[in-house]
């Protein structure tokens, strides 16, 4: 080994350790200013070298106070997970290997560890065996590959192969959909499906598609190619479409479905909440994260396709230049990316040290907590419980002193809370209102944490409210 390694990973294994002995002792939330982490952070280029131990030690003390501490057990924004022991240590090989995971020839391994994880996840969500996978950055690049099998495959049907030909002169591909995460959106028009060719089907109140107004919405597709958006996993609810009653219909009247499962799909390891998926199988495409519920490193999100001539065909590429082996897989033929860093071998760790048990253990404890935090916030003054957890997302808002619904007290709470410093929450719309999320994915946060957050809600509550009103 090149002497030059040894201090500066010591001393970046003295750091990690370090941040993660006293993470628990700090506020949940970033405390620094955008002016203070400019002026450190923001100086001008050294022209000479500085040592490799200078440079980190340099670099911890700039961003001192400006990290959200999301490997807290407390951080419920965003669904955003924290990191299994052996993904982490994981992710720091990965780094240390520096492979490029585009190809087999250039990263056996990685490829090889890839299989095996798209073989486990699409035996956990209960997918067809049949179905393609990618190991992407996350649900944004997930959708965007699977929504590009679906152009490709429903293009074709119209006698148009958009690989050879693009997209000027197609078919136009309308877009049925409810509420939806806002990568839906992105992913389509990075695909050239641009916002005016959605149509908004009626949901209800959790976000769930009507089916008679979906069935309604078909039936005027006539023979356009129709791409159909459901969701396994409201963003503000948690909510989940009826996939039993709704995929039939999909495939009768020949659209392609997407799933956006991107924590949603986890339910599956659950015997408690697997219904919620029953018929997801009958769906073309799912897109879901590693770095939400499976608490691997950012990023790592995965796509599935049940076509997978069309995923292929889509996504791969040939030139003179890359050596593909006939009997591997190689990963860039499934994603968009050529260079990508190989995001398996995380992925694999994780599986690997949670098991099929583990994982069921960290959903039903993680969708357990979210229901009594929600339930422990529904008991303090001032707290309006929304939306009770389906699973591990819940909403509630914050009355002003007068008793009434604000947006702006709403917002004003949240920073509260934060300032506090036991938890961290983030805020969201829904139905017209301001409200806060509470959002639970984190393998460690468990019944203690879930005391501490909602006294600390309390104490915020204290600070803003007349002292002796924060219990009901």
């Amino acid at each position: 080994m090149r002497k030059e390694f040894a201090p500066v990973l010591n001393l970046a294994l003295e750091e990690a350790l370090t941040y993660l002995r006293h993470v628990d002792e700090k506020p949940v939330g970033a405390t620094a200013s955008l002016a203070d982490l400019r002026a450190r952070v923001c100086k001008s280029w050294n022209i000479e070298p500085t040592a490799a131990t200078e440079v980190i030690r340099d670099l911890v003390g700039d961003i001192a106070g400006g990290l959200n501490n999301s490997v807290n057990a407390r951080f419920y924004a965003w669904v955003i997970g924290g990191a299994l022991p052996s993904a982490l240590a994981a992710d720091w090989l990965t780094s240390t290997w520096d492979q490029n995971a585009g190809m087999y020839a250039v990263a056996p391994a990685a490829a090889i560890v890839e299989e095996a994880v798209g073989a486990w996840l699409i035996d956990l969500f209960g997918l067809p065996e049949r179905t393609s996978f990618a190991l992407v950055t996350g649900c944004q690049m997930a959708h965007t590959t699977c929504l590009a099998a679906a152009r490709s495959w429903l293009l074709k049907r119209q006698g148009w192969d958009v690989e050879r030909q693009g997209l000027a002169g197609s078919p136009p591909i309308r877009v049925l959909c409810g509420s939806r995460h806002a990568t839906i959106d992105r992913a389509l028009r990075l695909l050239g499906i641009g916002d005016a060719s959605l149509d908004v089907v009626a949901t209800n109140s959790s976000g769930a598609l009507d089916p008679a107004a979906l069935e309604k919405a078909l039936r005027g597709m006539a023979n356009s190619p129709a791409l159909v958006l459901l969701q396994a996993g409201d963003v503000n609810t948690g909510g989940f479409d009826n996939f039993e009653e709704l995929l039939p219909m999909v495939r009768e009247h020949g659209a392609w479905a997407h799933v956006d499962g991107a924590f949603g799909m986890w339910a599956a390891a659950s015997p408690r909440y697997e219904y919620l998926l029953n018929g997801v199988e009958l769906a073309h495409s799912w897109a879901t994260d590693g770095h939400k519920w499976l608490n691997v490193p950012y990023d790592c999100g995965y796509a599935f396709v049940a076509e997978p001539e069309a995923h292929r065909t889509s996504m791969s590429t040939q030139a003179s230049y890359l050596s593909h082996q006939s009997e591997a897989r190689d990963p860039l033929d499934w994603n968009p990316e050529f260079s990508r860093r190989a995001r398996g071998f995380a992925s694999y760790a994780a599986l690997r040290e949670l098991g099929r048990n583990g994982v069921r253990e960290l959903v039903e404890r993680t969708c357990d907590c979210a229901k009594q935090i929600v339930a422990g916030l529904g008991q303090l003054r001032s707290v309006e419980v929304l939306s009770a957890p389906i699973i591990n997302q819940g909403l509630v808002a914050f009355l002003d002193p007068e008793g009434r619904p604000s947006d702006e007290w709403n917002d004003r709470m949240i920073a509260a809370i934060a300032r506090e410093g036991t938890s961290f929450f983030s805020g969201t719309t829904w139905n017209g209102r301001r409200a806060m999320r509470i959002s639970v994915s984190n393998w460690q946060t468990s019944p203690e944490d879930v005391k501490r957050t909602i006294e600390g809600v309390a104490r915020a509550i204290q600070k803003c409210y007349e002292p002796e009103a924060a219990i009901k």
